[in-house]
C-alpha cells in the first residue's frame, strides 16, 4: 500500500484571520465552517479534495524550536504561479526567509518561496523543476529546514 498525504490540520490562534489567509491570499476554497463559540474551524480545499483544516485552538504563536509541525509545503504547477504566489504574499505584507524564489539545494531544479502564516507556521510554495539557476540561500542543509 503507498500513502499520500491526505489533508493537513492545524491548529490556529484566530480563526477569521488564517481563513482569510489561507482563502484569499492562497487561493483555498471553503469547504466547511463550523462557528459554534469554543468548536470554530473550518475545511479548505482545491476545488475537488481536502487539502487543509484550520482548528481555533492554539493559545498563542508558535515557537519555531518546538516539537510539532516542522513547515507545511504546497506545490504549484509552474514557477510562473509561485511568482504569482510571491505577488500576492507581499501584497498582504507576508515576511519571506529568504528573497524571491530560492533552490532546495545547491543547484537544484526543485525550489520555491518560504514565508510564514500568521501564526508563525512555516509554509513553502515550491515546484520540483523550473528553479534552475535560482540561489541557495543554505548549503550544508536543505533550504527549507532551518527557515
Amino acid at each position: 500500500m503507498t500513502l499520500r498525504t491526505g489533508h493537513i490540520g492545524l491548529n490556529v490562534t484566530d480563526l477569521d484571520r488564517s481563513l482569510a489567509f489561507y482563502r484569499d491570499v492562497l487561493g483555498f476554497t471553503l469547504i466547511g465552517e463550523g462557528k459554534e463559540e469554543g468548536r470554530r474551524y473550518a475545511f479548505l480545499g482545491d476545488g475537488s479534495a481536502l487539502v487543509l483544516t484550520l482548528w481555533q485552538q492554539a493559545g498563542g504563536p508558535y515557537a519555531s524550536d518546538r516539537a510539532g509541525l516542522h513547515h507545511l509545503a504546497f506545490e504549484a504547477d509552474s514557477i510562473e504561479r509561485v511568482k504569482e504566489y510571491e505577488a500576492a504574499l507581499r501584497t498582504y505584507g507576508v515576511d519571506f526567509a529568504y528573497e524571491g524564489v530560492v533552490a532546495h539545494r545547491e543547484g537544484a531544479a526543485s525550489g520555491g518561496i518560504f514565508f510564514h502564516d500568521p501564526d508563525g507556521t512555516r509554509l513553502e510554495i515550491s515546484v520540483p523543476s523550473g528553479a534552475e539557476g535560482a540561489p541557495a540561500p543554505v548549503e550544508s542543509a536543505p533550504t527549507c529546514g532551518f527557515f
